[in-house]
């Protein structure tokens, strides 16, 4: 069995090459190589593992016959690559759109034209759902809460994408599951929520929770944008992998459909509020950060309803968050030195 993995150097890419090597795939990493830390996960990958894989150097906005080239030969297509950040977005929209939009058909086109038709895993966003300003929310002392939807957001719910980021991954995911419609494509749709976990590289604009601990390792300033009652429904990387995993083992059953992959209800947290004391606890001291504005496009509360994943193909998670933010602390603290490297400046 084959994977190819676009994006393959970054958090959830490189992850997902050891999670497949582990069980005897081999495994293609494309990558451009544009991102934090993708050259130490390379390395890291390299030393952990010496066959069965290929890394090569490209860019998915460009050469679409290499890419049909590559995929004939493989059984999955996992697609990661991409712009990831909404701030980002904002500031140079076209780069967010040719990345996702523009990168993700590429992909996908070269799935189709290579007459393979492998399994096609799209990592899509939360926020193609937008603000969910129309929904009515309870603020409690130290965090937000939906007044109704118990189980939080679900597949079901109108698209309002209120980005450029929710736009390019939203008009994406749509030619992805399209694909499946049209010409018949084993096409999958990841809605996903807050991944965090080992070889995470977070910045203060993605990846959140490994920033703020990265920052007060290596004594960065961390900021908070808005109050910190936000609430996100956190998933370890462990358990996105599972689900790709048995998405694609039960095909029939989830060809050409749309999954939210998340942390669910049983795995939330208010950004600051509820987890300054969890990091106050790690890091044995009284923590401090400044506030400012909250971002364009910024969620007051997301929780992912991921029933239709555990109704489907019988996942869940099973990292508790409290659980998973002490691994990401443990692999950080193990890698102090790199961080002092690469945040140096």
């Amino acid at each position: 069995m084959k994977i190819l993995i676009t994006g393959g150097a970054g958090f959830i890419g490189i992850n997902a090459a050891d999670y497949y090597l582990k069980r005897g795939f081999k495994v293609i990493i494309l990558d451009n190589f544009s991102r934090k830390g993708g050259r130490e996960n390379i390395e890291w990958f390299k030393e952990k593992h010496s066959s069965n894989l290929i890394v090569i150097k490209a860019d998915v906005r460009y050469g679409q016959k290499k890419l049909q080239n590559i995929i004939e030969k493989v059984n999955i297509v996992l697609h990661l690559a991409g712009q990831v950040a909404v701030t980002s977005s904002v500031e140079n929209p076209r780069e967010d759109f040719e990345s996702n939009t523009l990168g993700t058909f590429n992909v996908l086109e070269a799935t189709r034209l290579s007459g393979n038709n492998p399994i096609f895993i799209y990592s899509s966003t939360n926020k193609v759902y937008g603000e969910l300003d129309d929904l009515k929310i309870i603020e409690t002392e130290n965090r937000y809460k939906f007044k109704s939807l118990p189980f939080g957001i679900p597949e079901t719910r109108a698209l309002d994408f209120h980005s450029p980021y929710g736009c390019s991954k939203g008009a994406a995911e749509q030619y992805v599951r399209d694909y499946a419609r049209i010409y018949g494509l084993n096409t999958i749709v990841f809605r996903q929520s807050c991944v965090y976990g080992r070889r995470q590289f977070g910045i203060e604009d993605q990846g959140w929770i490994a920033w703020f601990i990265i920052a007060l390792t290596i004594g960065k300033k961390i900021t908070i944008f808005g109050n910190g009652k936000q609430v996100r429904d956190l998933l370890f990387i462990d358990d996105l992998l599972d689900a790709y995993f048995m998405a694609a083992k039960n095909i029939k059953k989830t060809r050409g459909q749309i999954y939210n992959i998340g942390g669910g209800i049983k795995n939330t947290i208010s950004i600051w509020l509820e987890l300054k004391p969890v990091l106050e606890k790690l890091f044995k001291k009284e923590i401090n950060m400044s506030t400012l504005n909250t971002r364009p496009g910024d969620q007051p509360i997301f929780i992912s309803d991921i029933r239709k994943a555990k109704k489907d193909f019988d996942w869940e998670p099973k990292v508790d968050v409290k659980k998973g933010i002490e691994k990401l602390y443990a692999w950080i603290q193990e890698n102090k030195s790199m961080f002092q490297k690469l945040f140096a400046s």
